[in-house]
This record gives structure tokens, C-alpha cells and sequence, in this order.
């Protein structure tokens, strides 16, 4: 029998007492500093996880971005959650699975964490370009029945080249559009997307604060 697969999940409680909210928030640092606390998240199987909105799933939500366009598909039948076939999107990502590269439970939680995400996204498409990385927001829609049991963390990779190859046959109509394009598609977004395309220059702001304050 095929063991059944575990996701990264916290408590709803945990994020309850760093500030419940609904839609998209860009105080990042707050955030991520009460949930990746040694012994905040763990490993839970999935098929729990789904049904229980006690827990929230962490799923990195990566947005590709080049030359002010950004990568947008549409999630073909093959796709892991059957709940979203149809509809387009401008974030790459999945569930963090544990495994022996993965020591989310190491002492630096936050940089195990990136390293999974990296992984996440080359399973999905083959970025053949330099990138920079900012968490920029961070996503929770409890009006749906996907939205409730997950947490979406909120990625900008901003590419030098717009070298971006599929990897993974649930990607269809894949391309990098511009914001202008992007909103003439918004009507076939999913939830996540469409709250992040409507606050693309906020996103924009809080990466460029962030490599700004690094410098």
C-alpha cells in the first residue's frame, strides 16, 4: 500500500494569534515570524488536512515576473487539485512534503523552508534564468472550500530573462502577460490570483522595499 502523503501544515490557532484575515496581506515579516516557530508547523497527512479547517496548509505561491510582464497559465485536467482544473493562474507552488533535504524542523525553519520552495517550483517549470526571491504576502481565503484549509505564502521572483519552460503537463496556454492583459483574463482566475493580480503594485512595492533594505 502506497503511504499517504504528508503536507505541511500549522494550526488555524497559530495564525489566529498572529492576526486572522481574509484576503491578502503584505506585513510579511509579522507573520512569518509567529508561524515558522520550532514546533508551529508539522507534517500531517493530506487527507486529513483537507477536511479539518482547524489547520491551515502552507502552500508557497510563486509569482514569475520579467520586465514588468508576469507568467500566467491555466491549470489543465492533470492538475493535483481537481477543485481548480479550468482556471488560470499566475502562481507556481504545492504542498511542502517532508523528505531527508527537507529538515523543516531544524533550527532555522525559514531557510529550510525556501529551499523547499525552490524544489516545489522546479517540479512545476525549469527556470533557466537569475532570480531574486521576496515573500511579499501572504494569502487566506475562508470563503471556499479550498481556500479554508490552506495559507498561501506569497513569492516574487524577479527573473533577468524570461526563460521559462514547462515541466509538467497540468500547464497549458503558459506565457508572460502584462498586467493590462492579465486583468482581461481576470474573470477566469483562481481566487488566489485574482487577489494577487489586484494588488500586483503592492506585491511590486514590498519586493523592491525588501531589496532595498538589503543593500
Amino acid at each position: 500500500m502506497a503511504q499517504e502523503e504528508q503536507v505541511l501544515v500549522i494550526e488555524r490557532s497559530a495564525l489566529e494569534q498572529v492576526g486572522m484575515f481574509q484576503g491578502l496581506v503584505v506585513d510579511v515579516e509579522r507573520y512569518l515570524r509567529g508561524l515558522f516557530v520550532p514546533g508551529v508547523p508539522r507534517f500531517m497527512p493530506r487527507s486529513l488536512a483537507e477536511r479539518d479547517p482547524s489547520y491551515k496548509q502552507l502552500i508557497p505561491y510563486v509569482i514569475l515576473a520579467h520586465d514588468g510582464r508576469y507568467l500566467s497559465y491555466v491549470r489543465g485536467r492533470r492538475a493535483g487539485e481537481t477543485r481548480l482544473v479550468g482556471h488560470r493562474s499566475i502562481g507556481l507552488g504545492g504542498h511542502i512534503n517532508p523528505g531527508d533535504d527537507l529538515p523543516l524542523f531544524a533550527a532555522d525553519l525559514r531557510e529550510a523552508y525556501l529551499a523547499a520552495v525552490e524544489r516545489e517550483v522546479a517540479e512545476e517549470v525549469s527556470v533557466e534564468a537569475r532570480h531574486t526571491d521576496q515573500v511579499v504576502g501572504l494569502l487566506n481565503d475562508d470563503s471556499t472550500e479550498v481556500g479554508s484549509v490552506h495559507l498561501g505564502i506569497v513569492h516574487l521572483w524577479t527573473l533577468n530573462a524570461a526563460l521559462v519552460t514547462k515541466r509538467e503537463q497540468m500547464i497549458t496556454q503558459m506565457a508572460f502577460l502584462a498586467p493590462s492583459e492579465l486583468n482581461a483574463l481576470r474573470g477566469s482566475m483562481e481566487t488566489w490570483s485574482a487577489l494577487c493580480l489586484d494588488h500586483l503594485a503592492d506585491l511590486a512595492s514590498q519586493a523592491s522595499a525588501q531589496v532595498a533594505s538589503e543593500c
